[in-house]
């Protein structure tokens, strides 16, 4: 197995945005997601949102398309929930869009916990809009200051070497 570290912060729509999950399906289909995460070989660092739309944050293996990896999570938990579902529960479904974007291992913890204040962010209009697109559009790249990018950076150098001793 190849050595890797790729992190994605993944955030998708129920269809048609509609309130599907609720206080009592949301654990369900979680559990769904990350059941099926971890199947793949996925790793989940976390995973919530509000009633129309959920954020995950995973590194998927290299050997698997993000695409085909979003897509199974996305199919399975529907389906495996909507076997088991209740008469009174409707039927849930997920939208065909995704918004997916990559990071380093610096940025995990920052991006975990913007994804485990989810209800928090949104309940007081405090969200960051890049990081709740799942729709096409004008692609904006997120990146540094390019004097940060320097050939003779030692701290760059160094923090290199002390991942390596991790």
């Amino acid at each position: 197995m190849a050595y890797w570290q790729l992190f994605y912060h993944i955030v998708w729509s129920t269809k048609n945005r509609q309130p599907l999950l609720t206080s009592d399906v949301e654990p369900v289909i979680y559990n769904l997601l990350r059941t099926k995460a971890i199947g793949l070989g996925g790793v989940v660092f976390a995973i919530n949102g509000i009633e129309e739309h959920v954020h995950f944050v995973g590194s998927v293996p290299p050997s698997l398309a993000v695409a085909t990896f979003v897509g199974q999570i996305k199919g399975v938990s529907s389906a495996r929930f909507n076997q088991g579902r209740t008469a009174d529960q409707p039927r849930f479904a997920w939208q065909e869009e995704y918004g997916v974007f990559s990071f380093d291992r610096k940025r995990l913890p920052n991006v975990v916990a913007y994804v485990e204040r989810q209800k928090q962010h949104h309940t007081e209009n405090r969200t960051i809009p890049i990081l709740e697109r799942t729709e096409e559009g004008k692609v904006q790249i997120v990146r540094e200051d390019t004097a940060l990018y320097t050939v003779q950076d030692d701290g760059w150098w160094h923090e290199m070497l002390a991942l390596g001793q991790q």
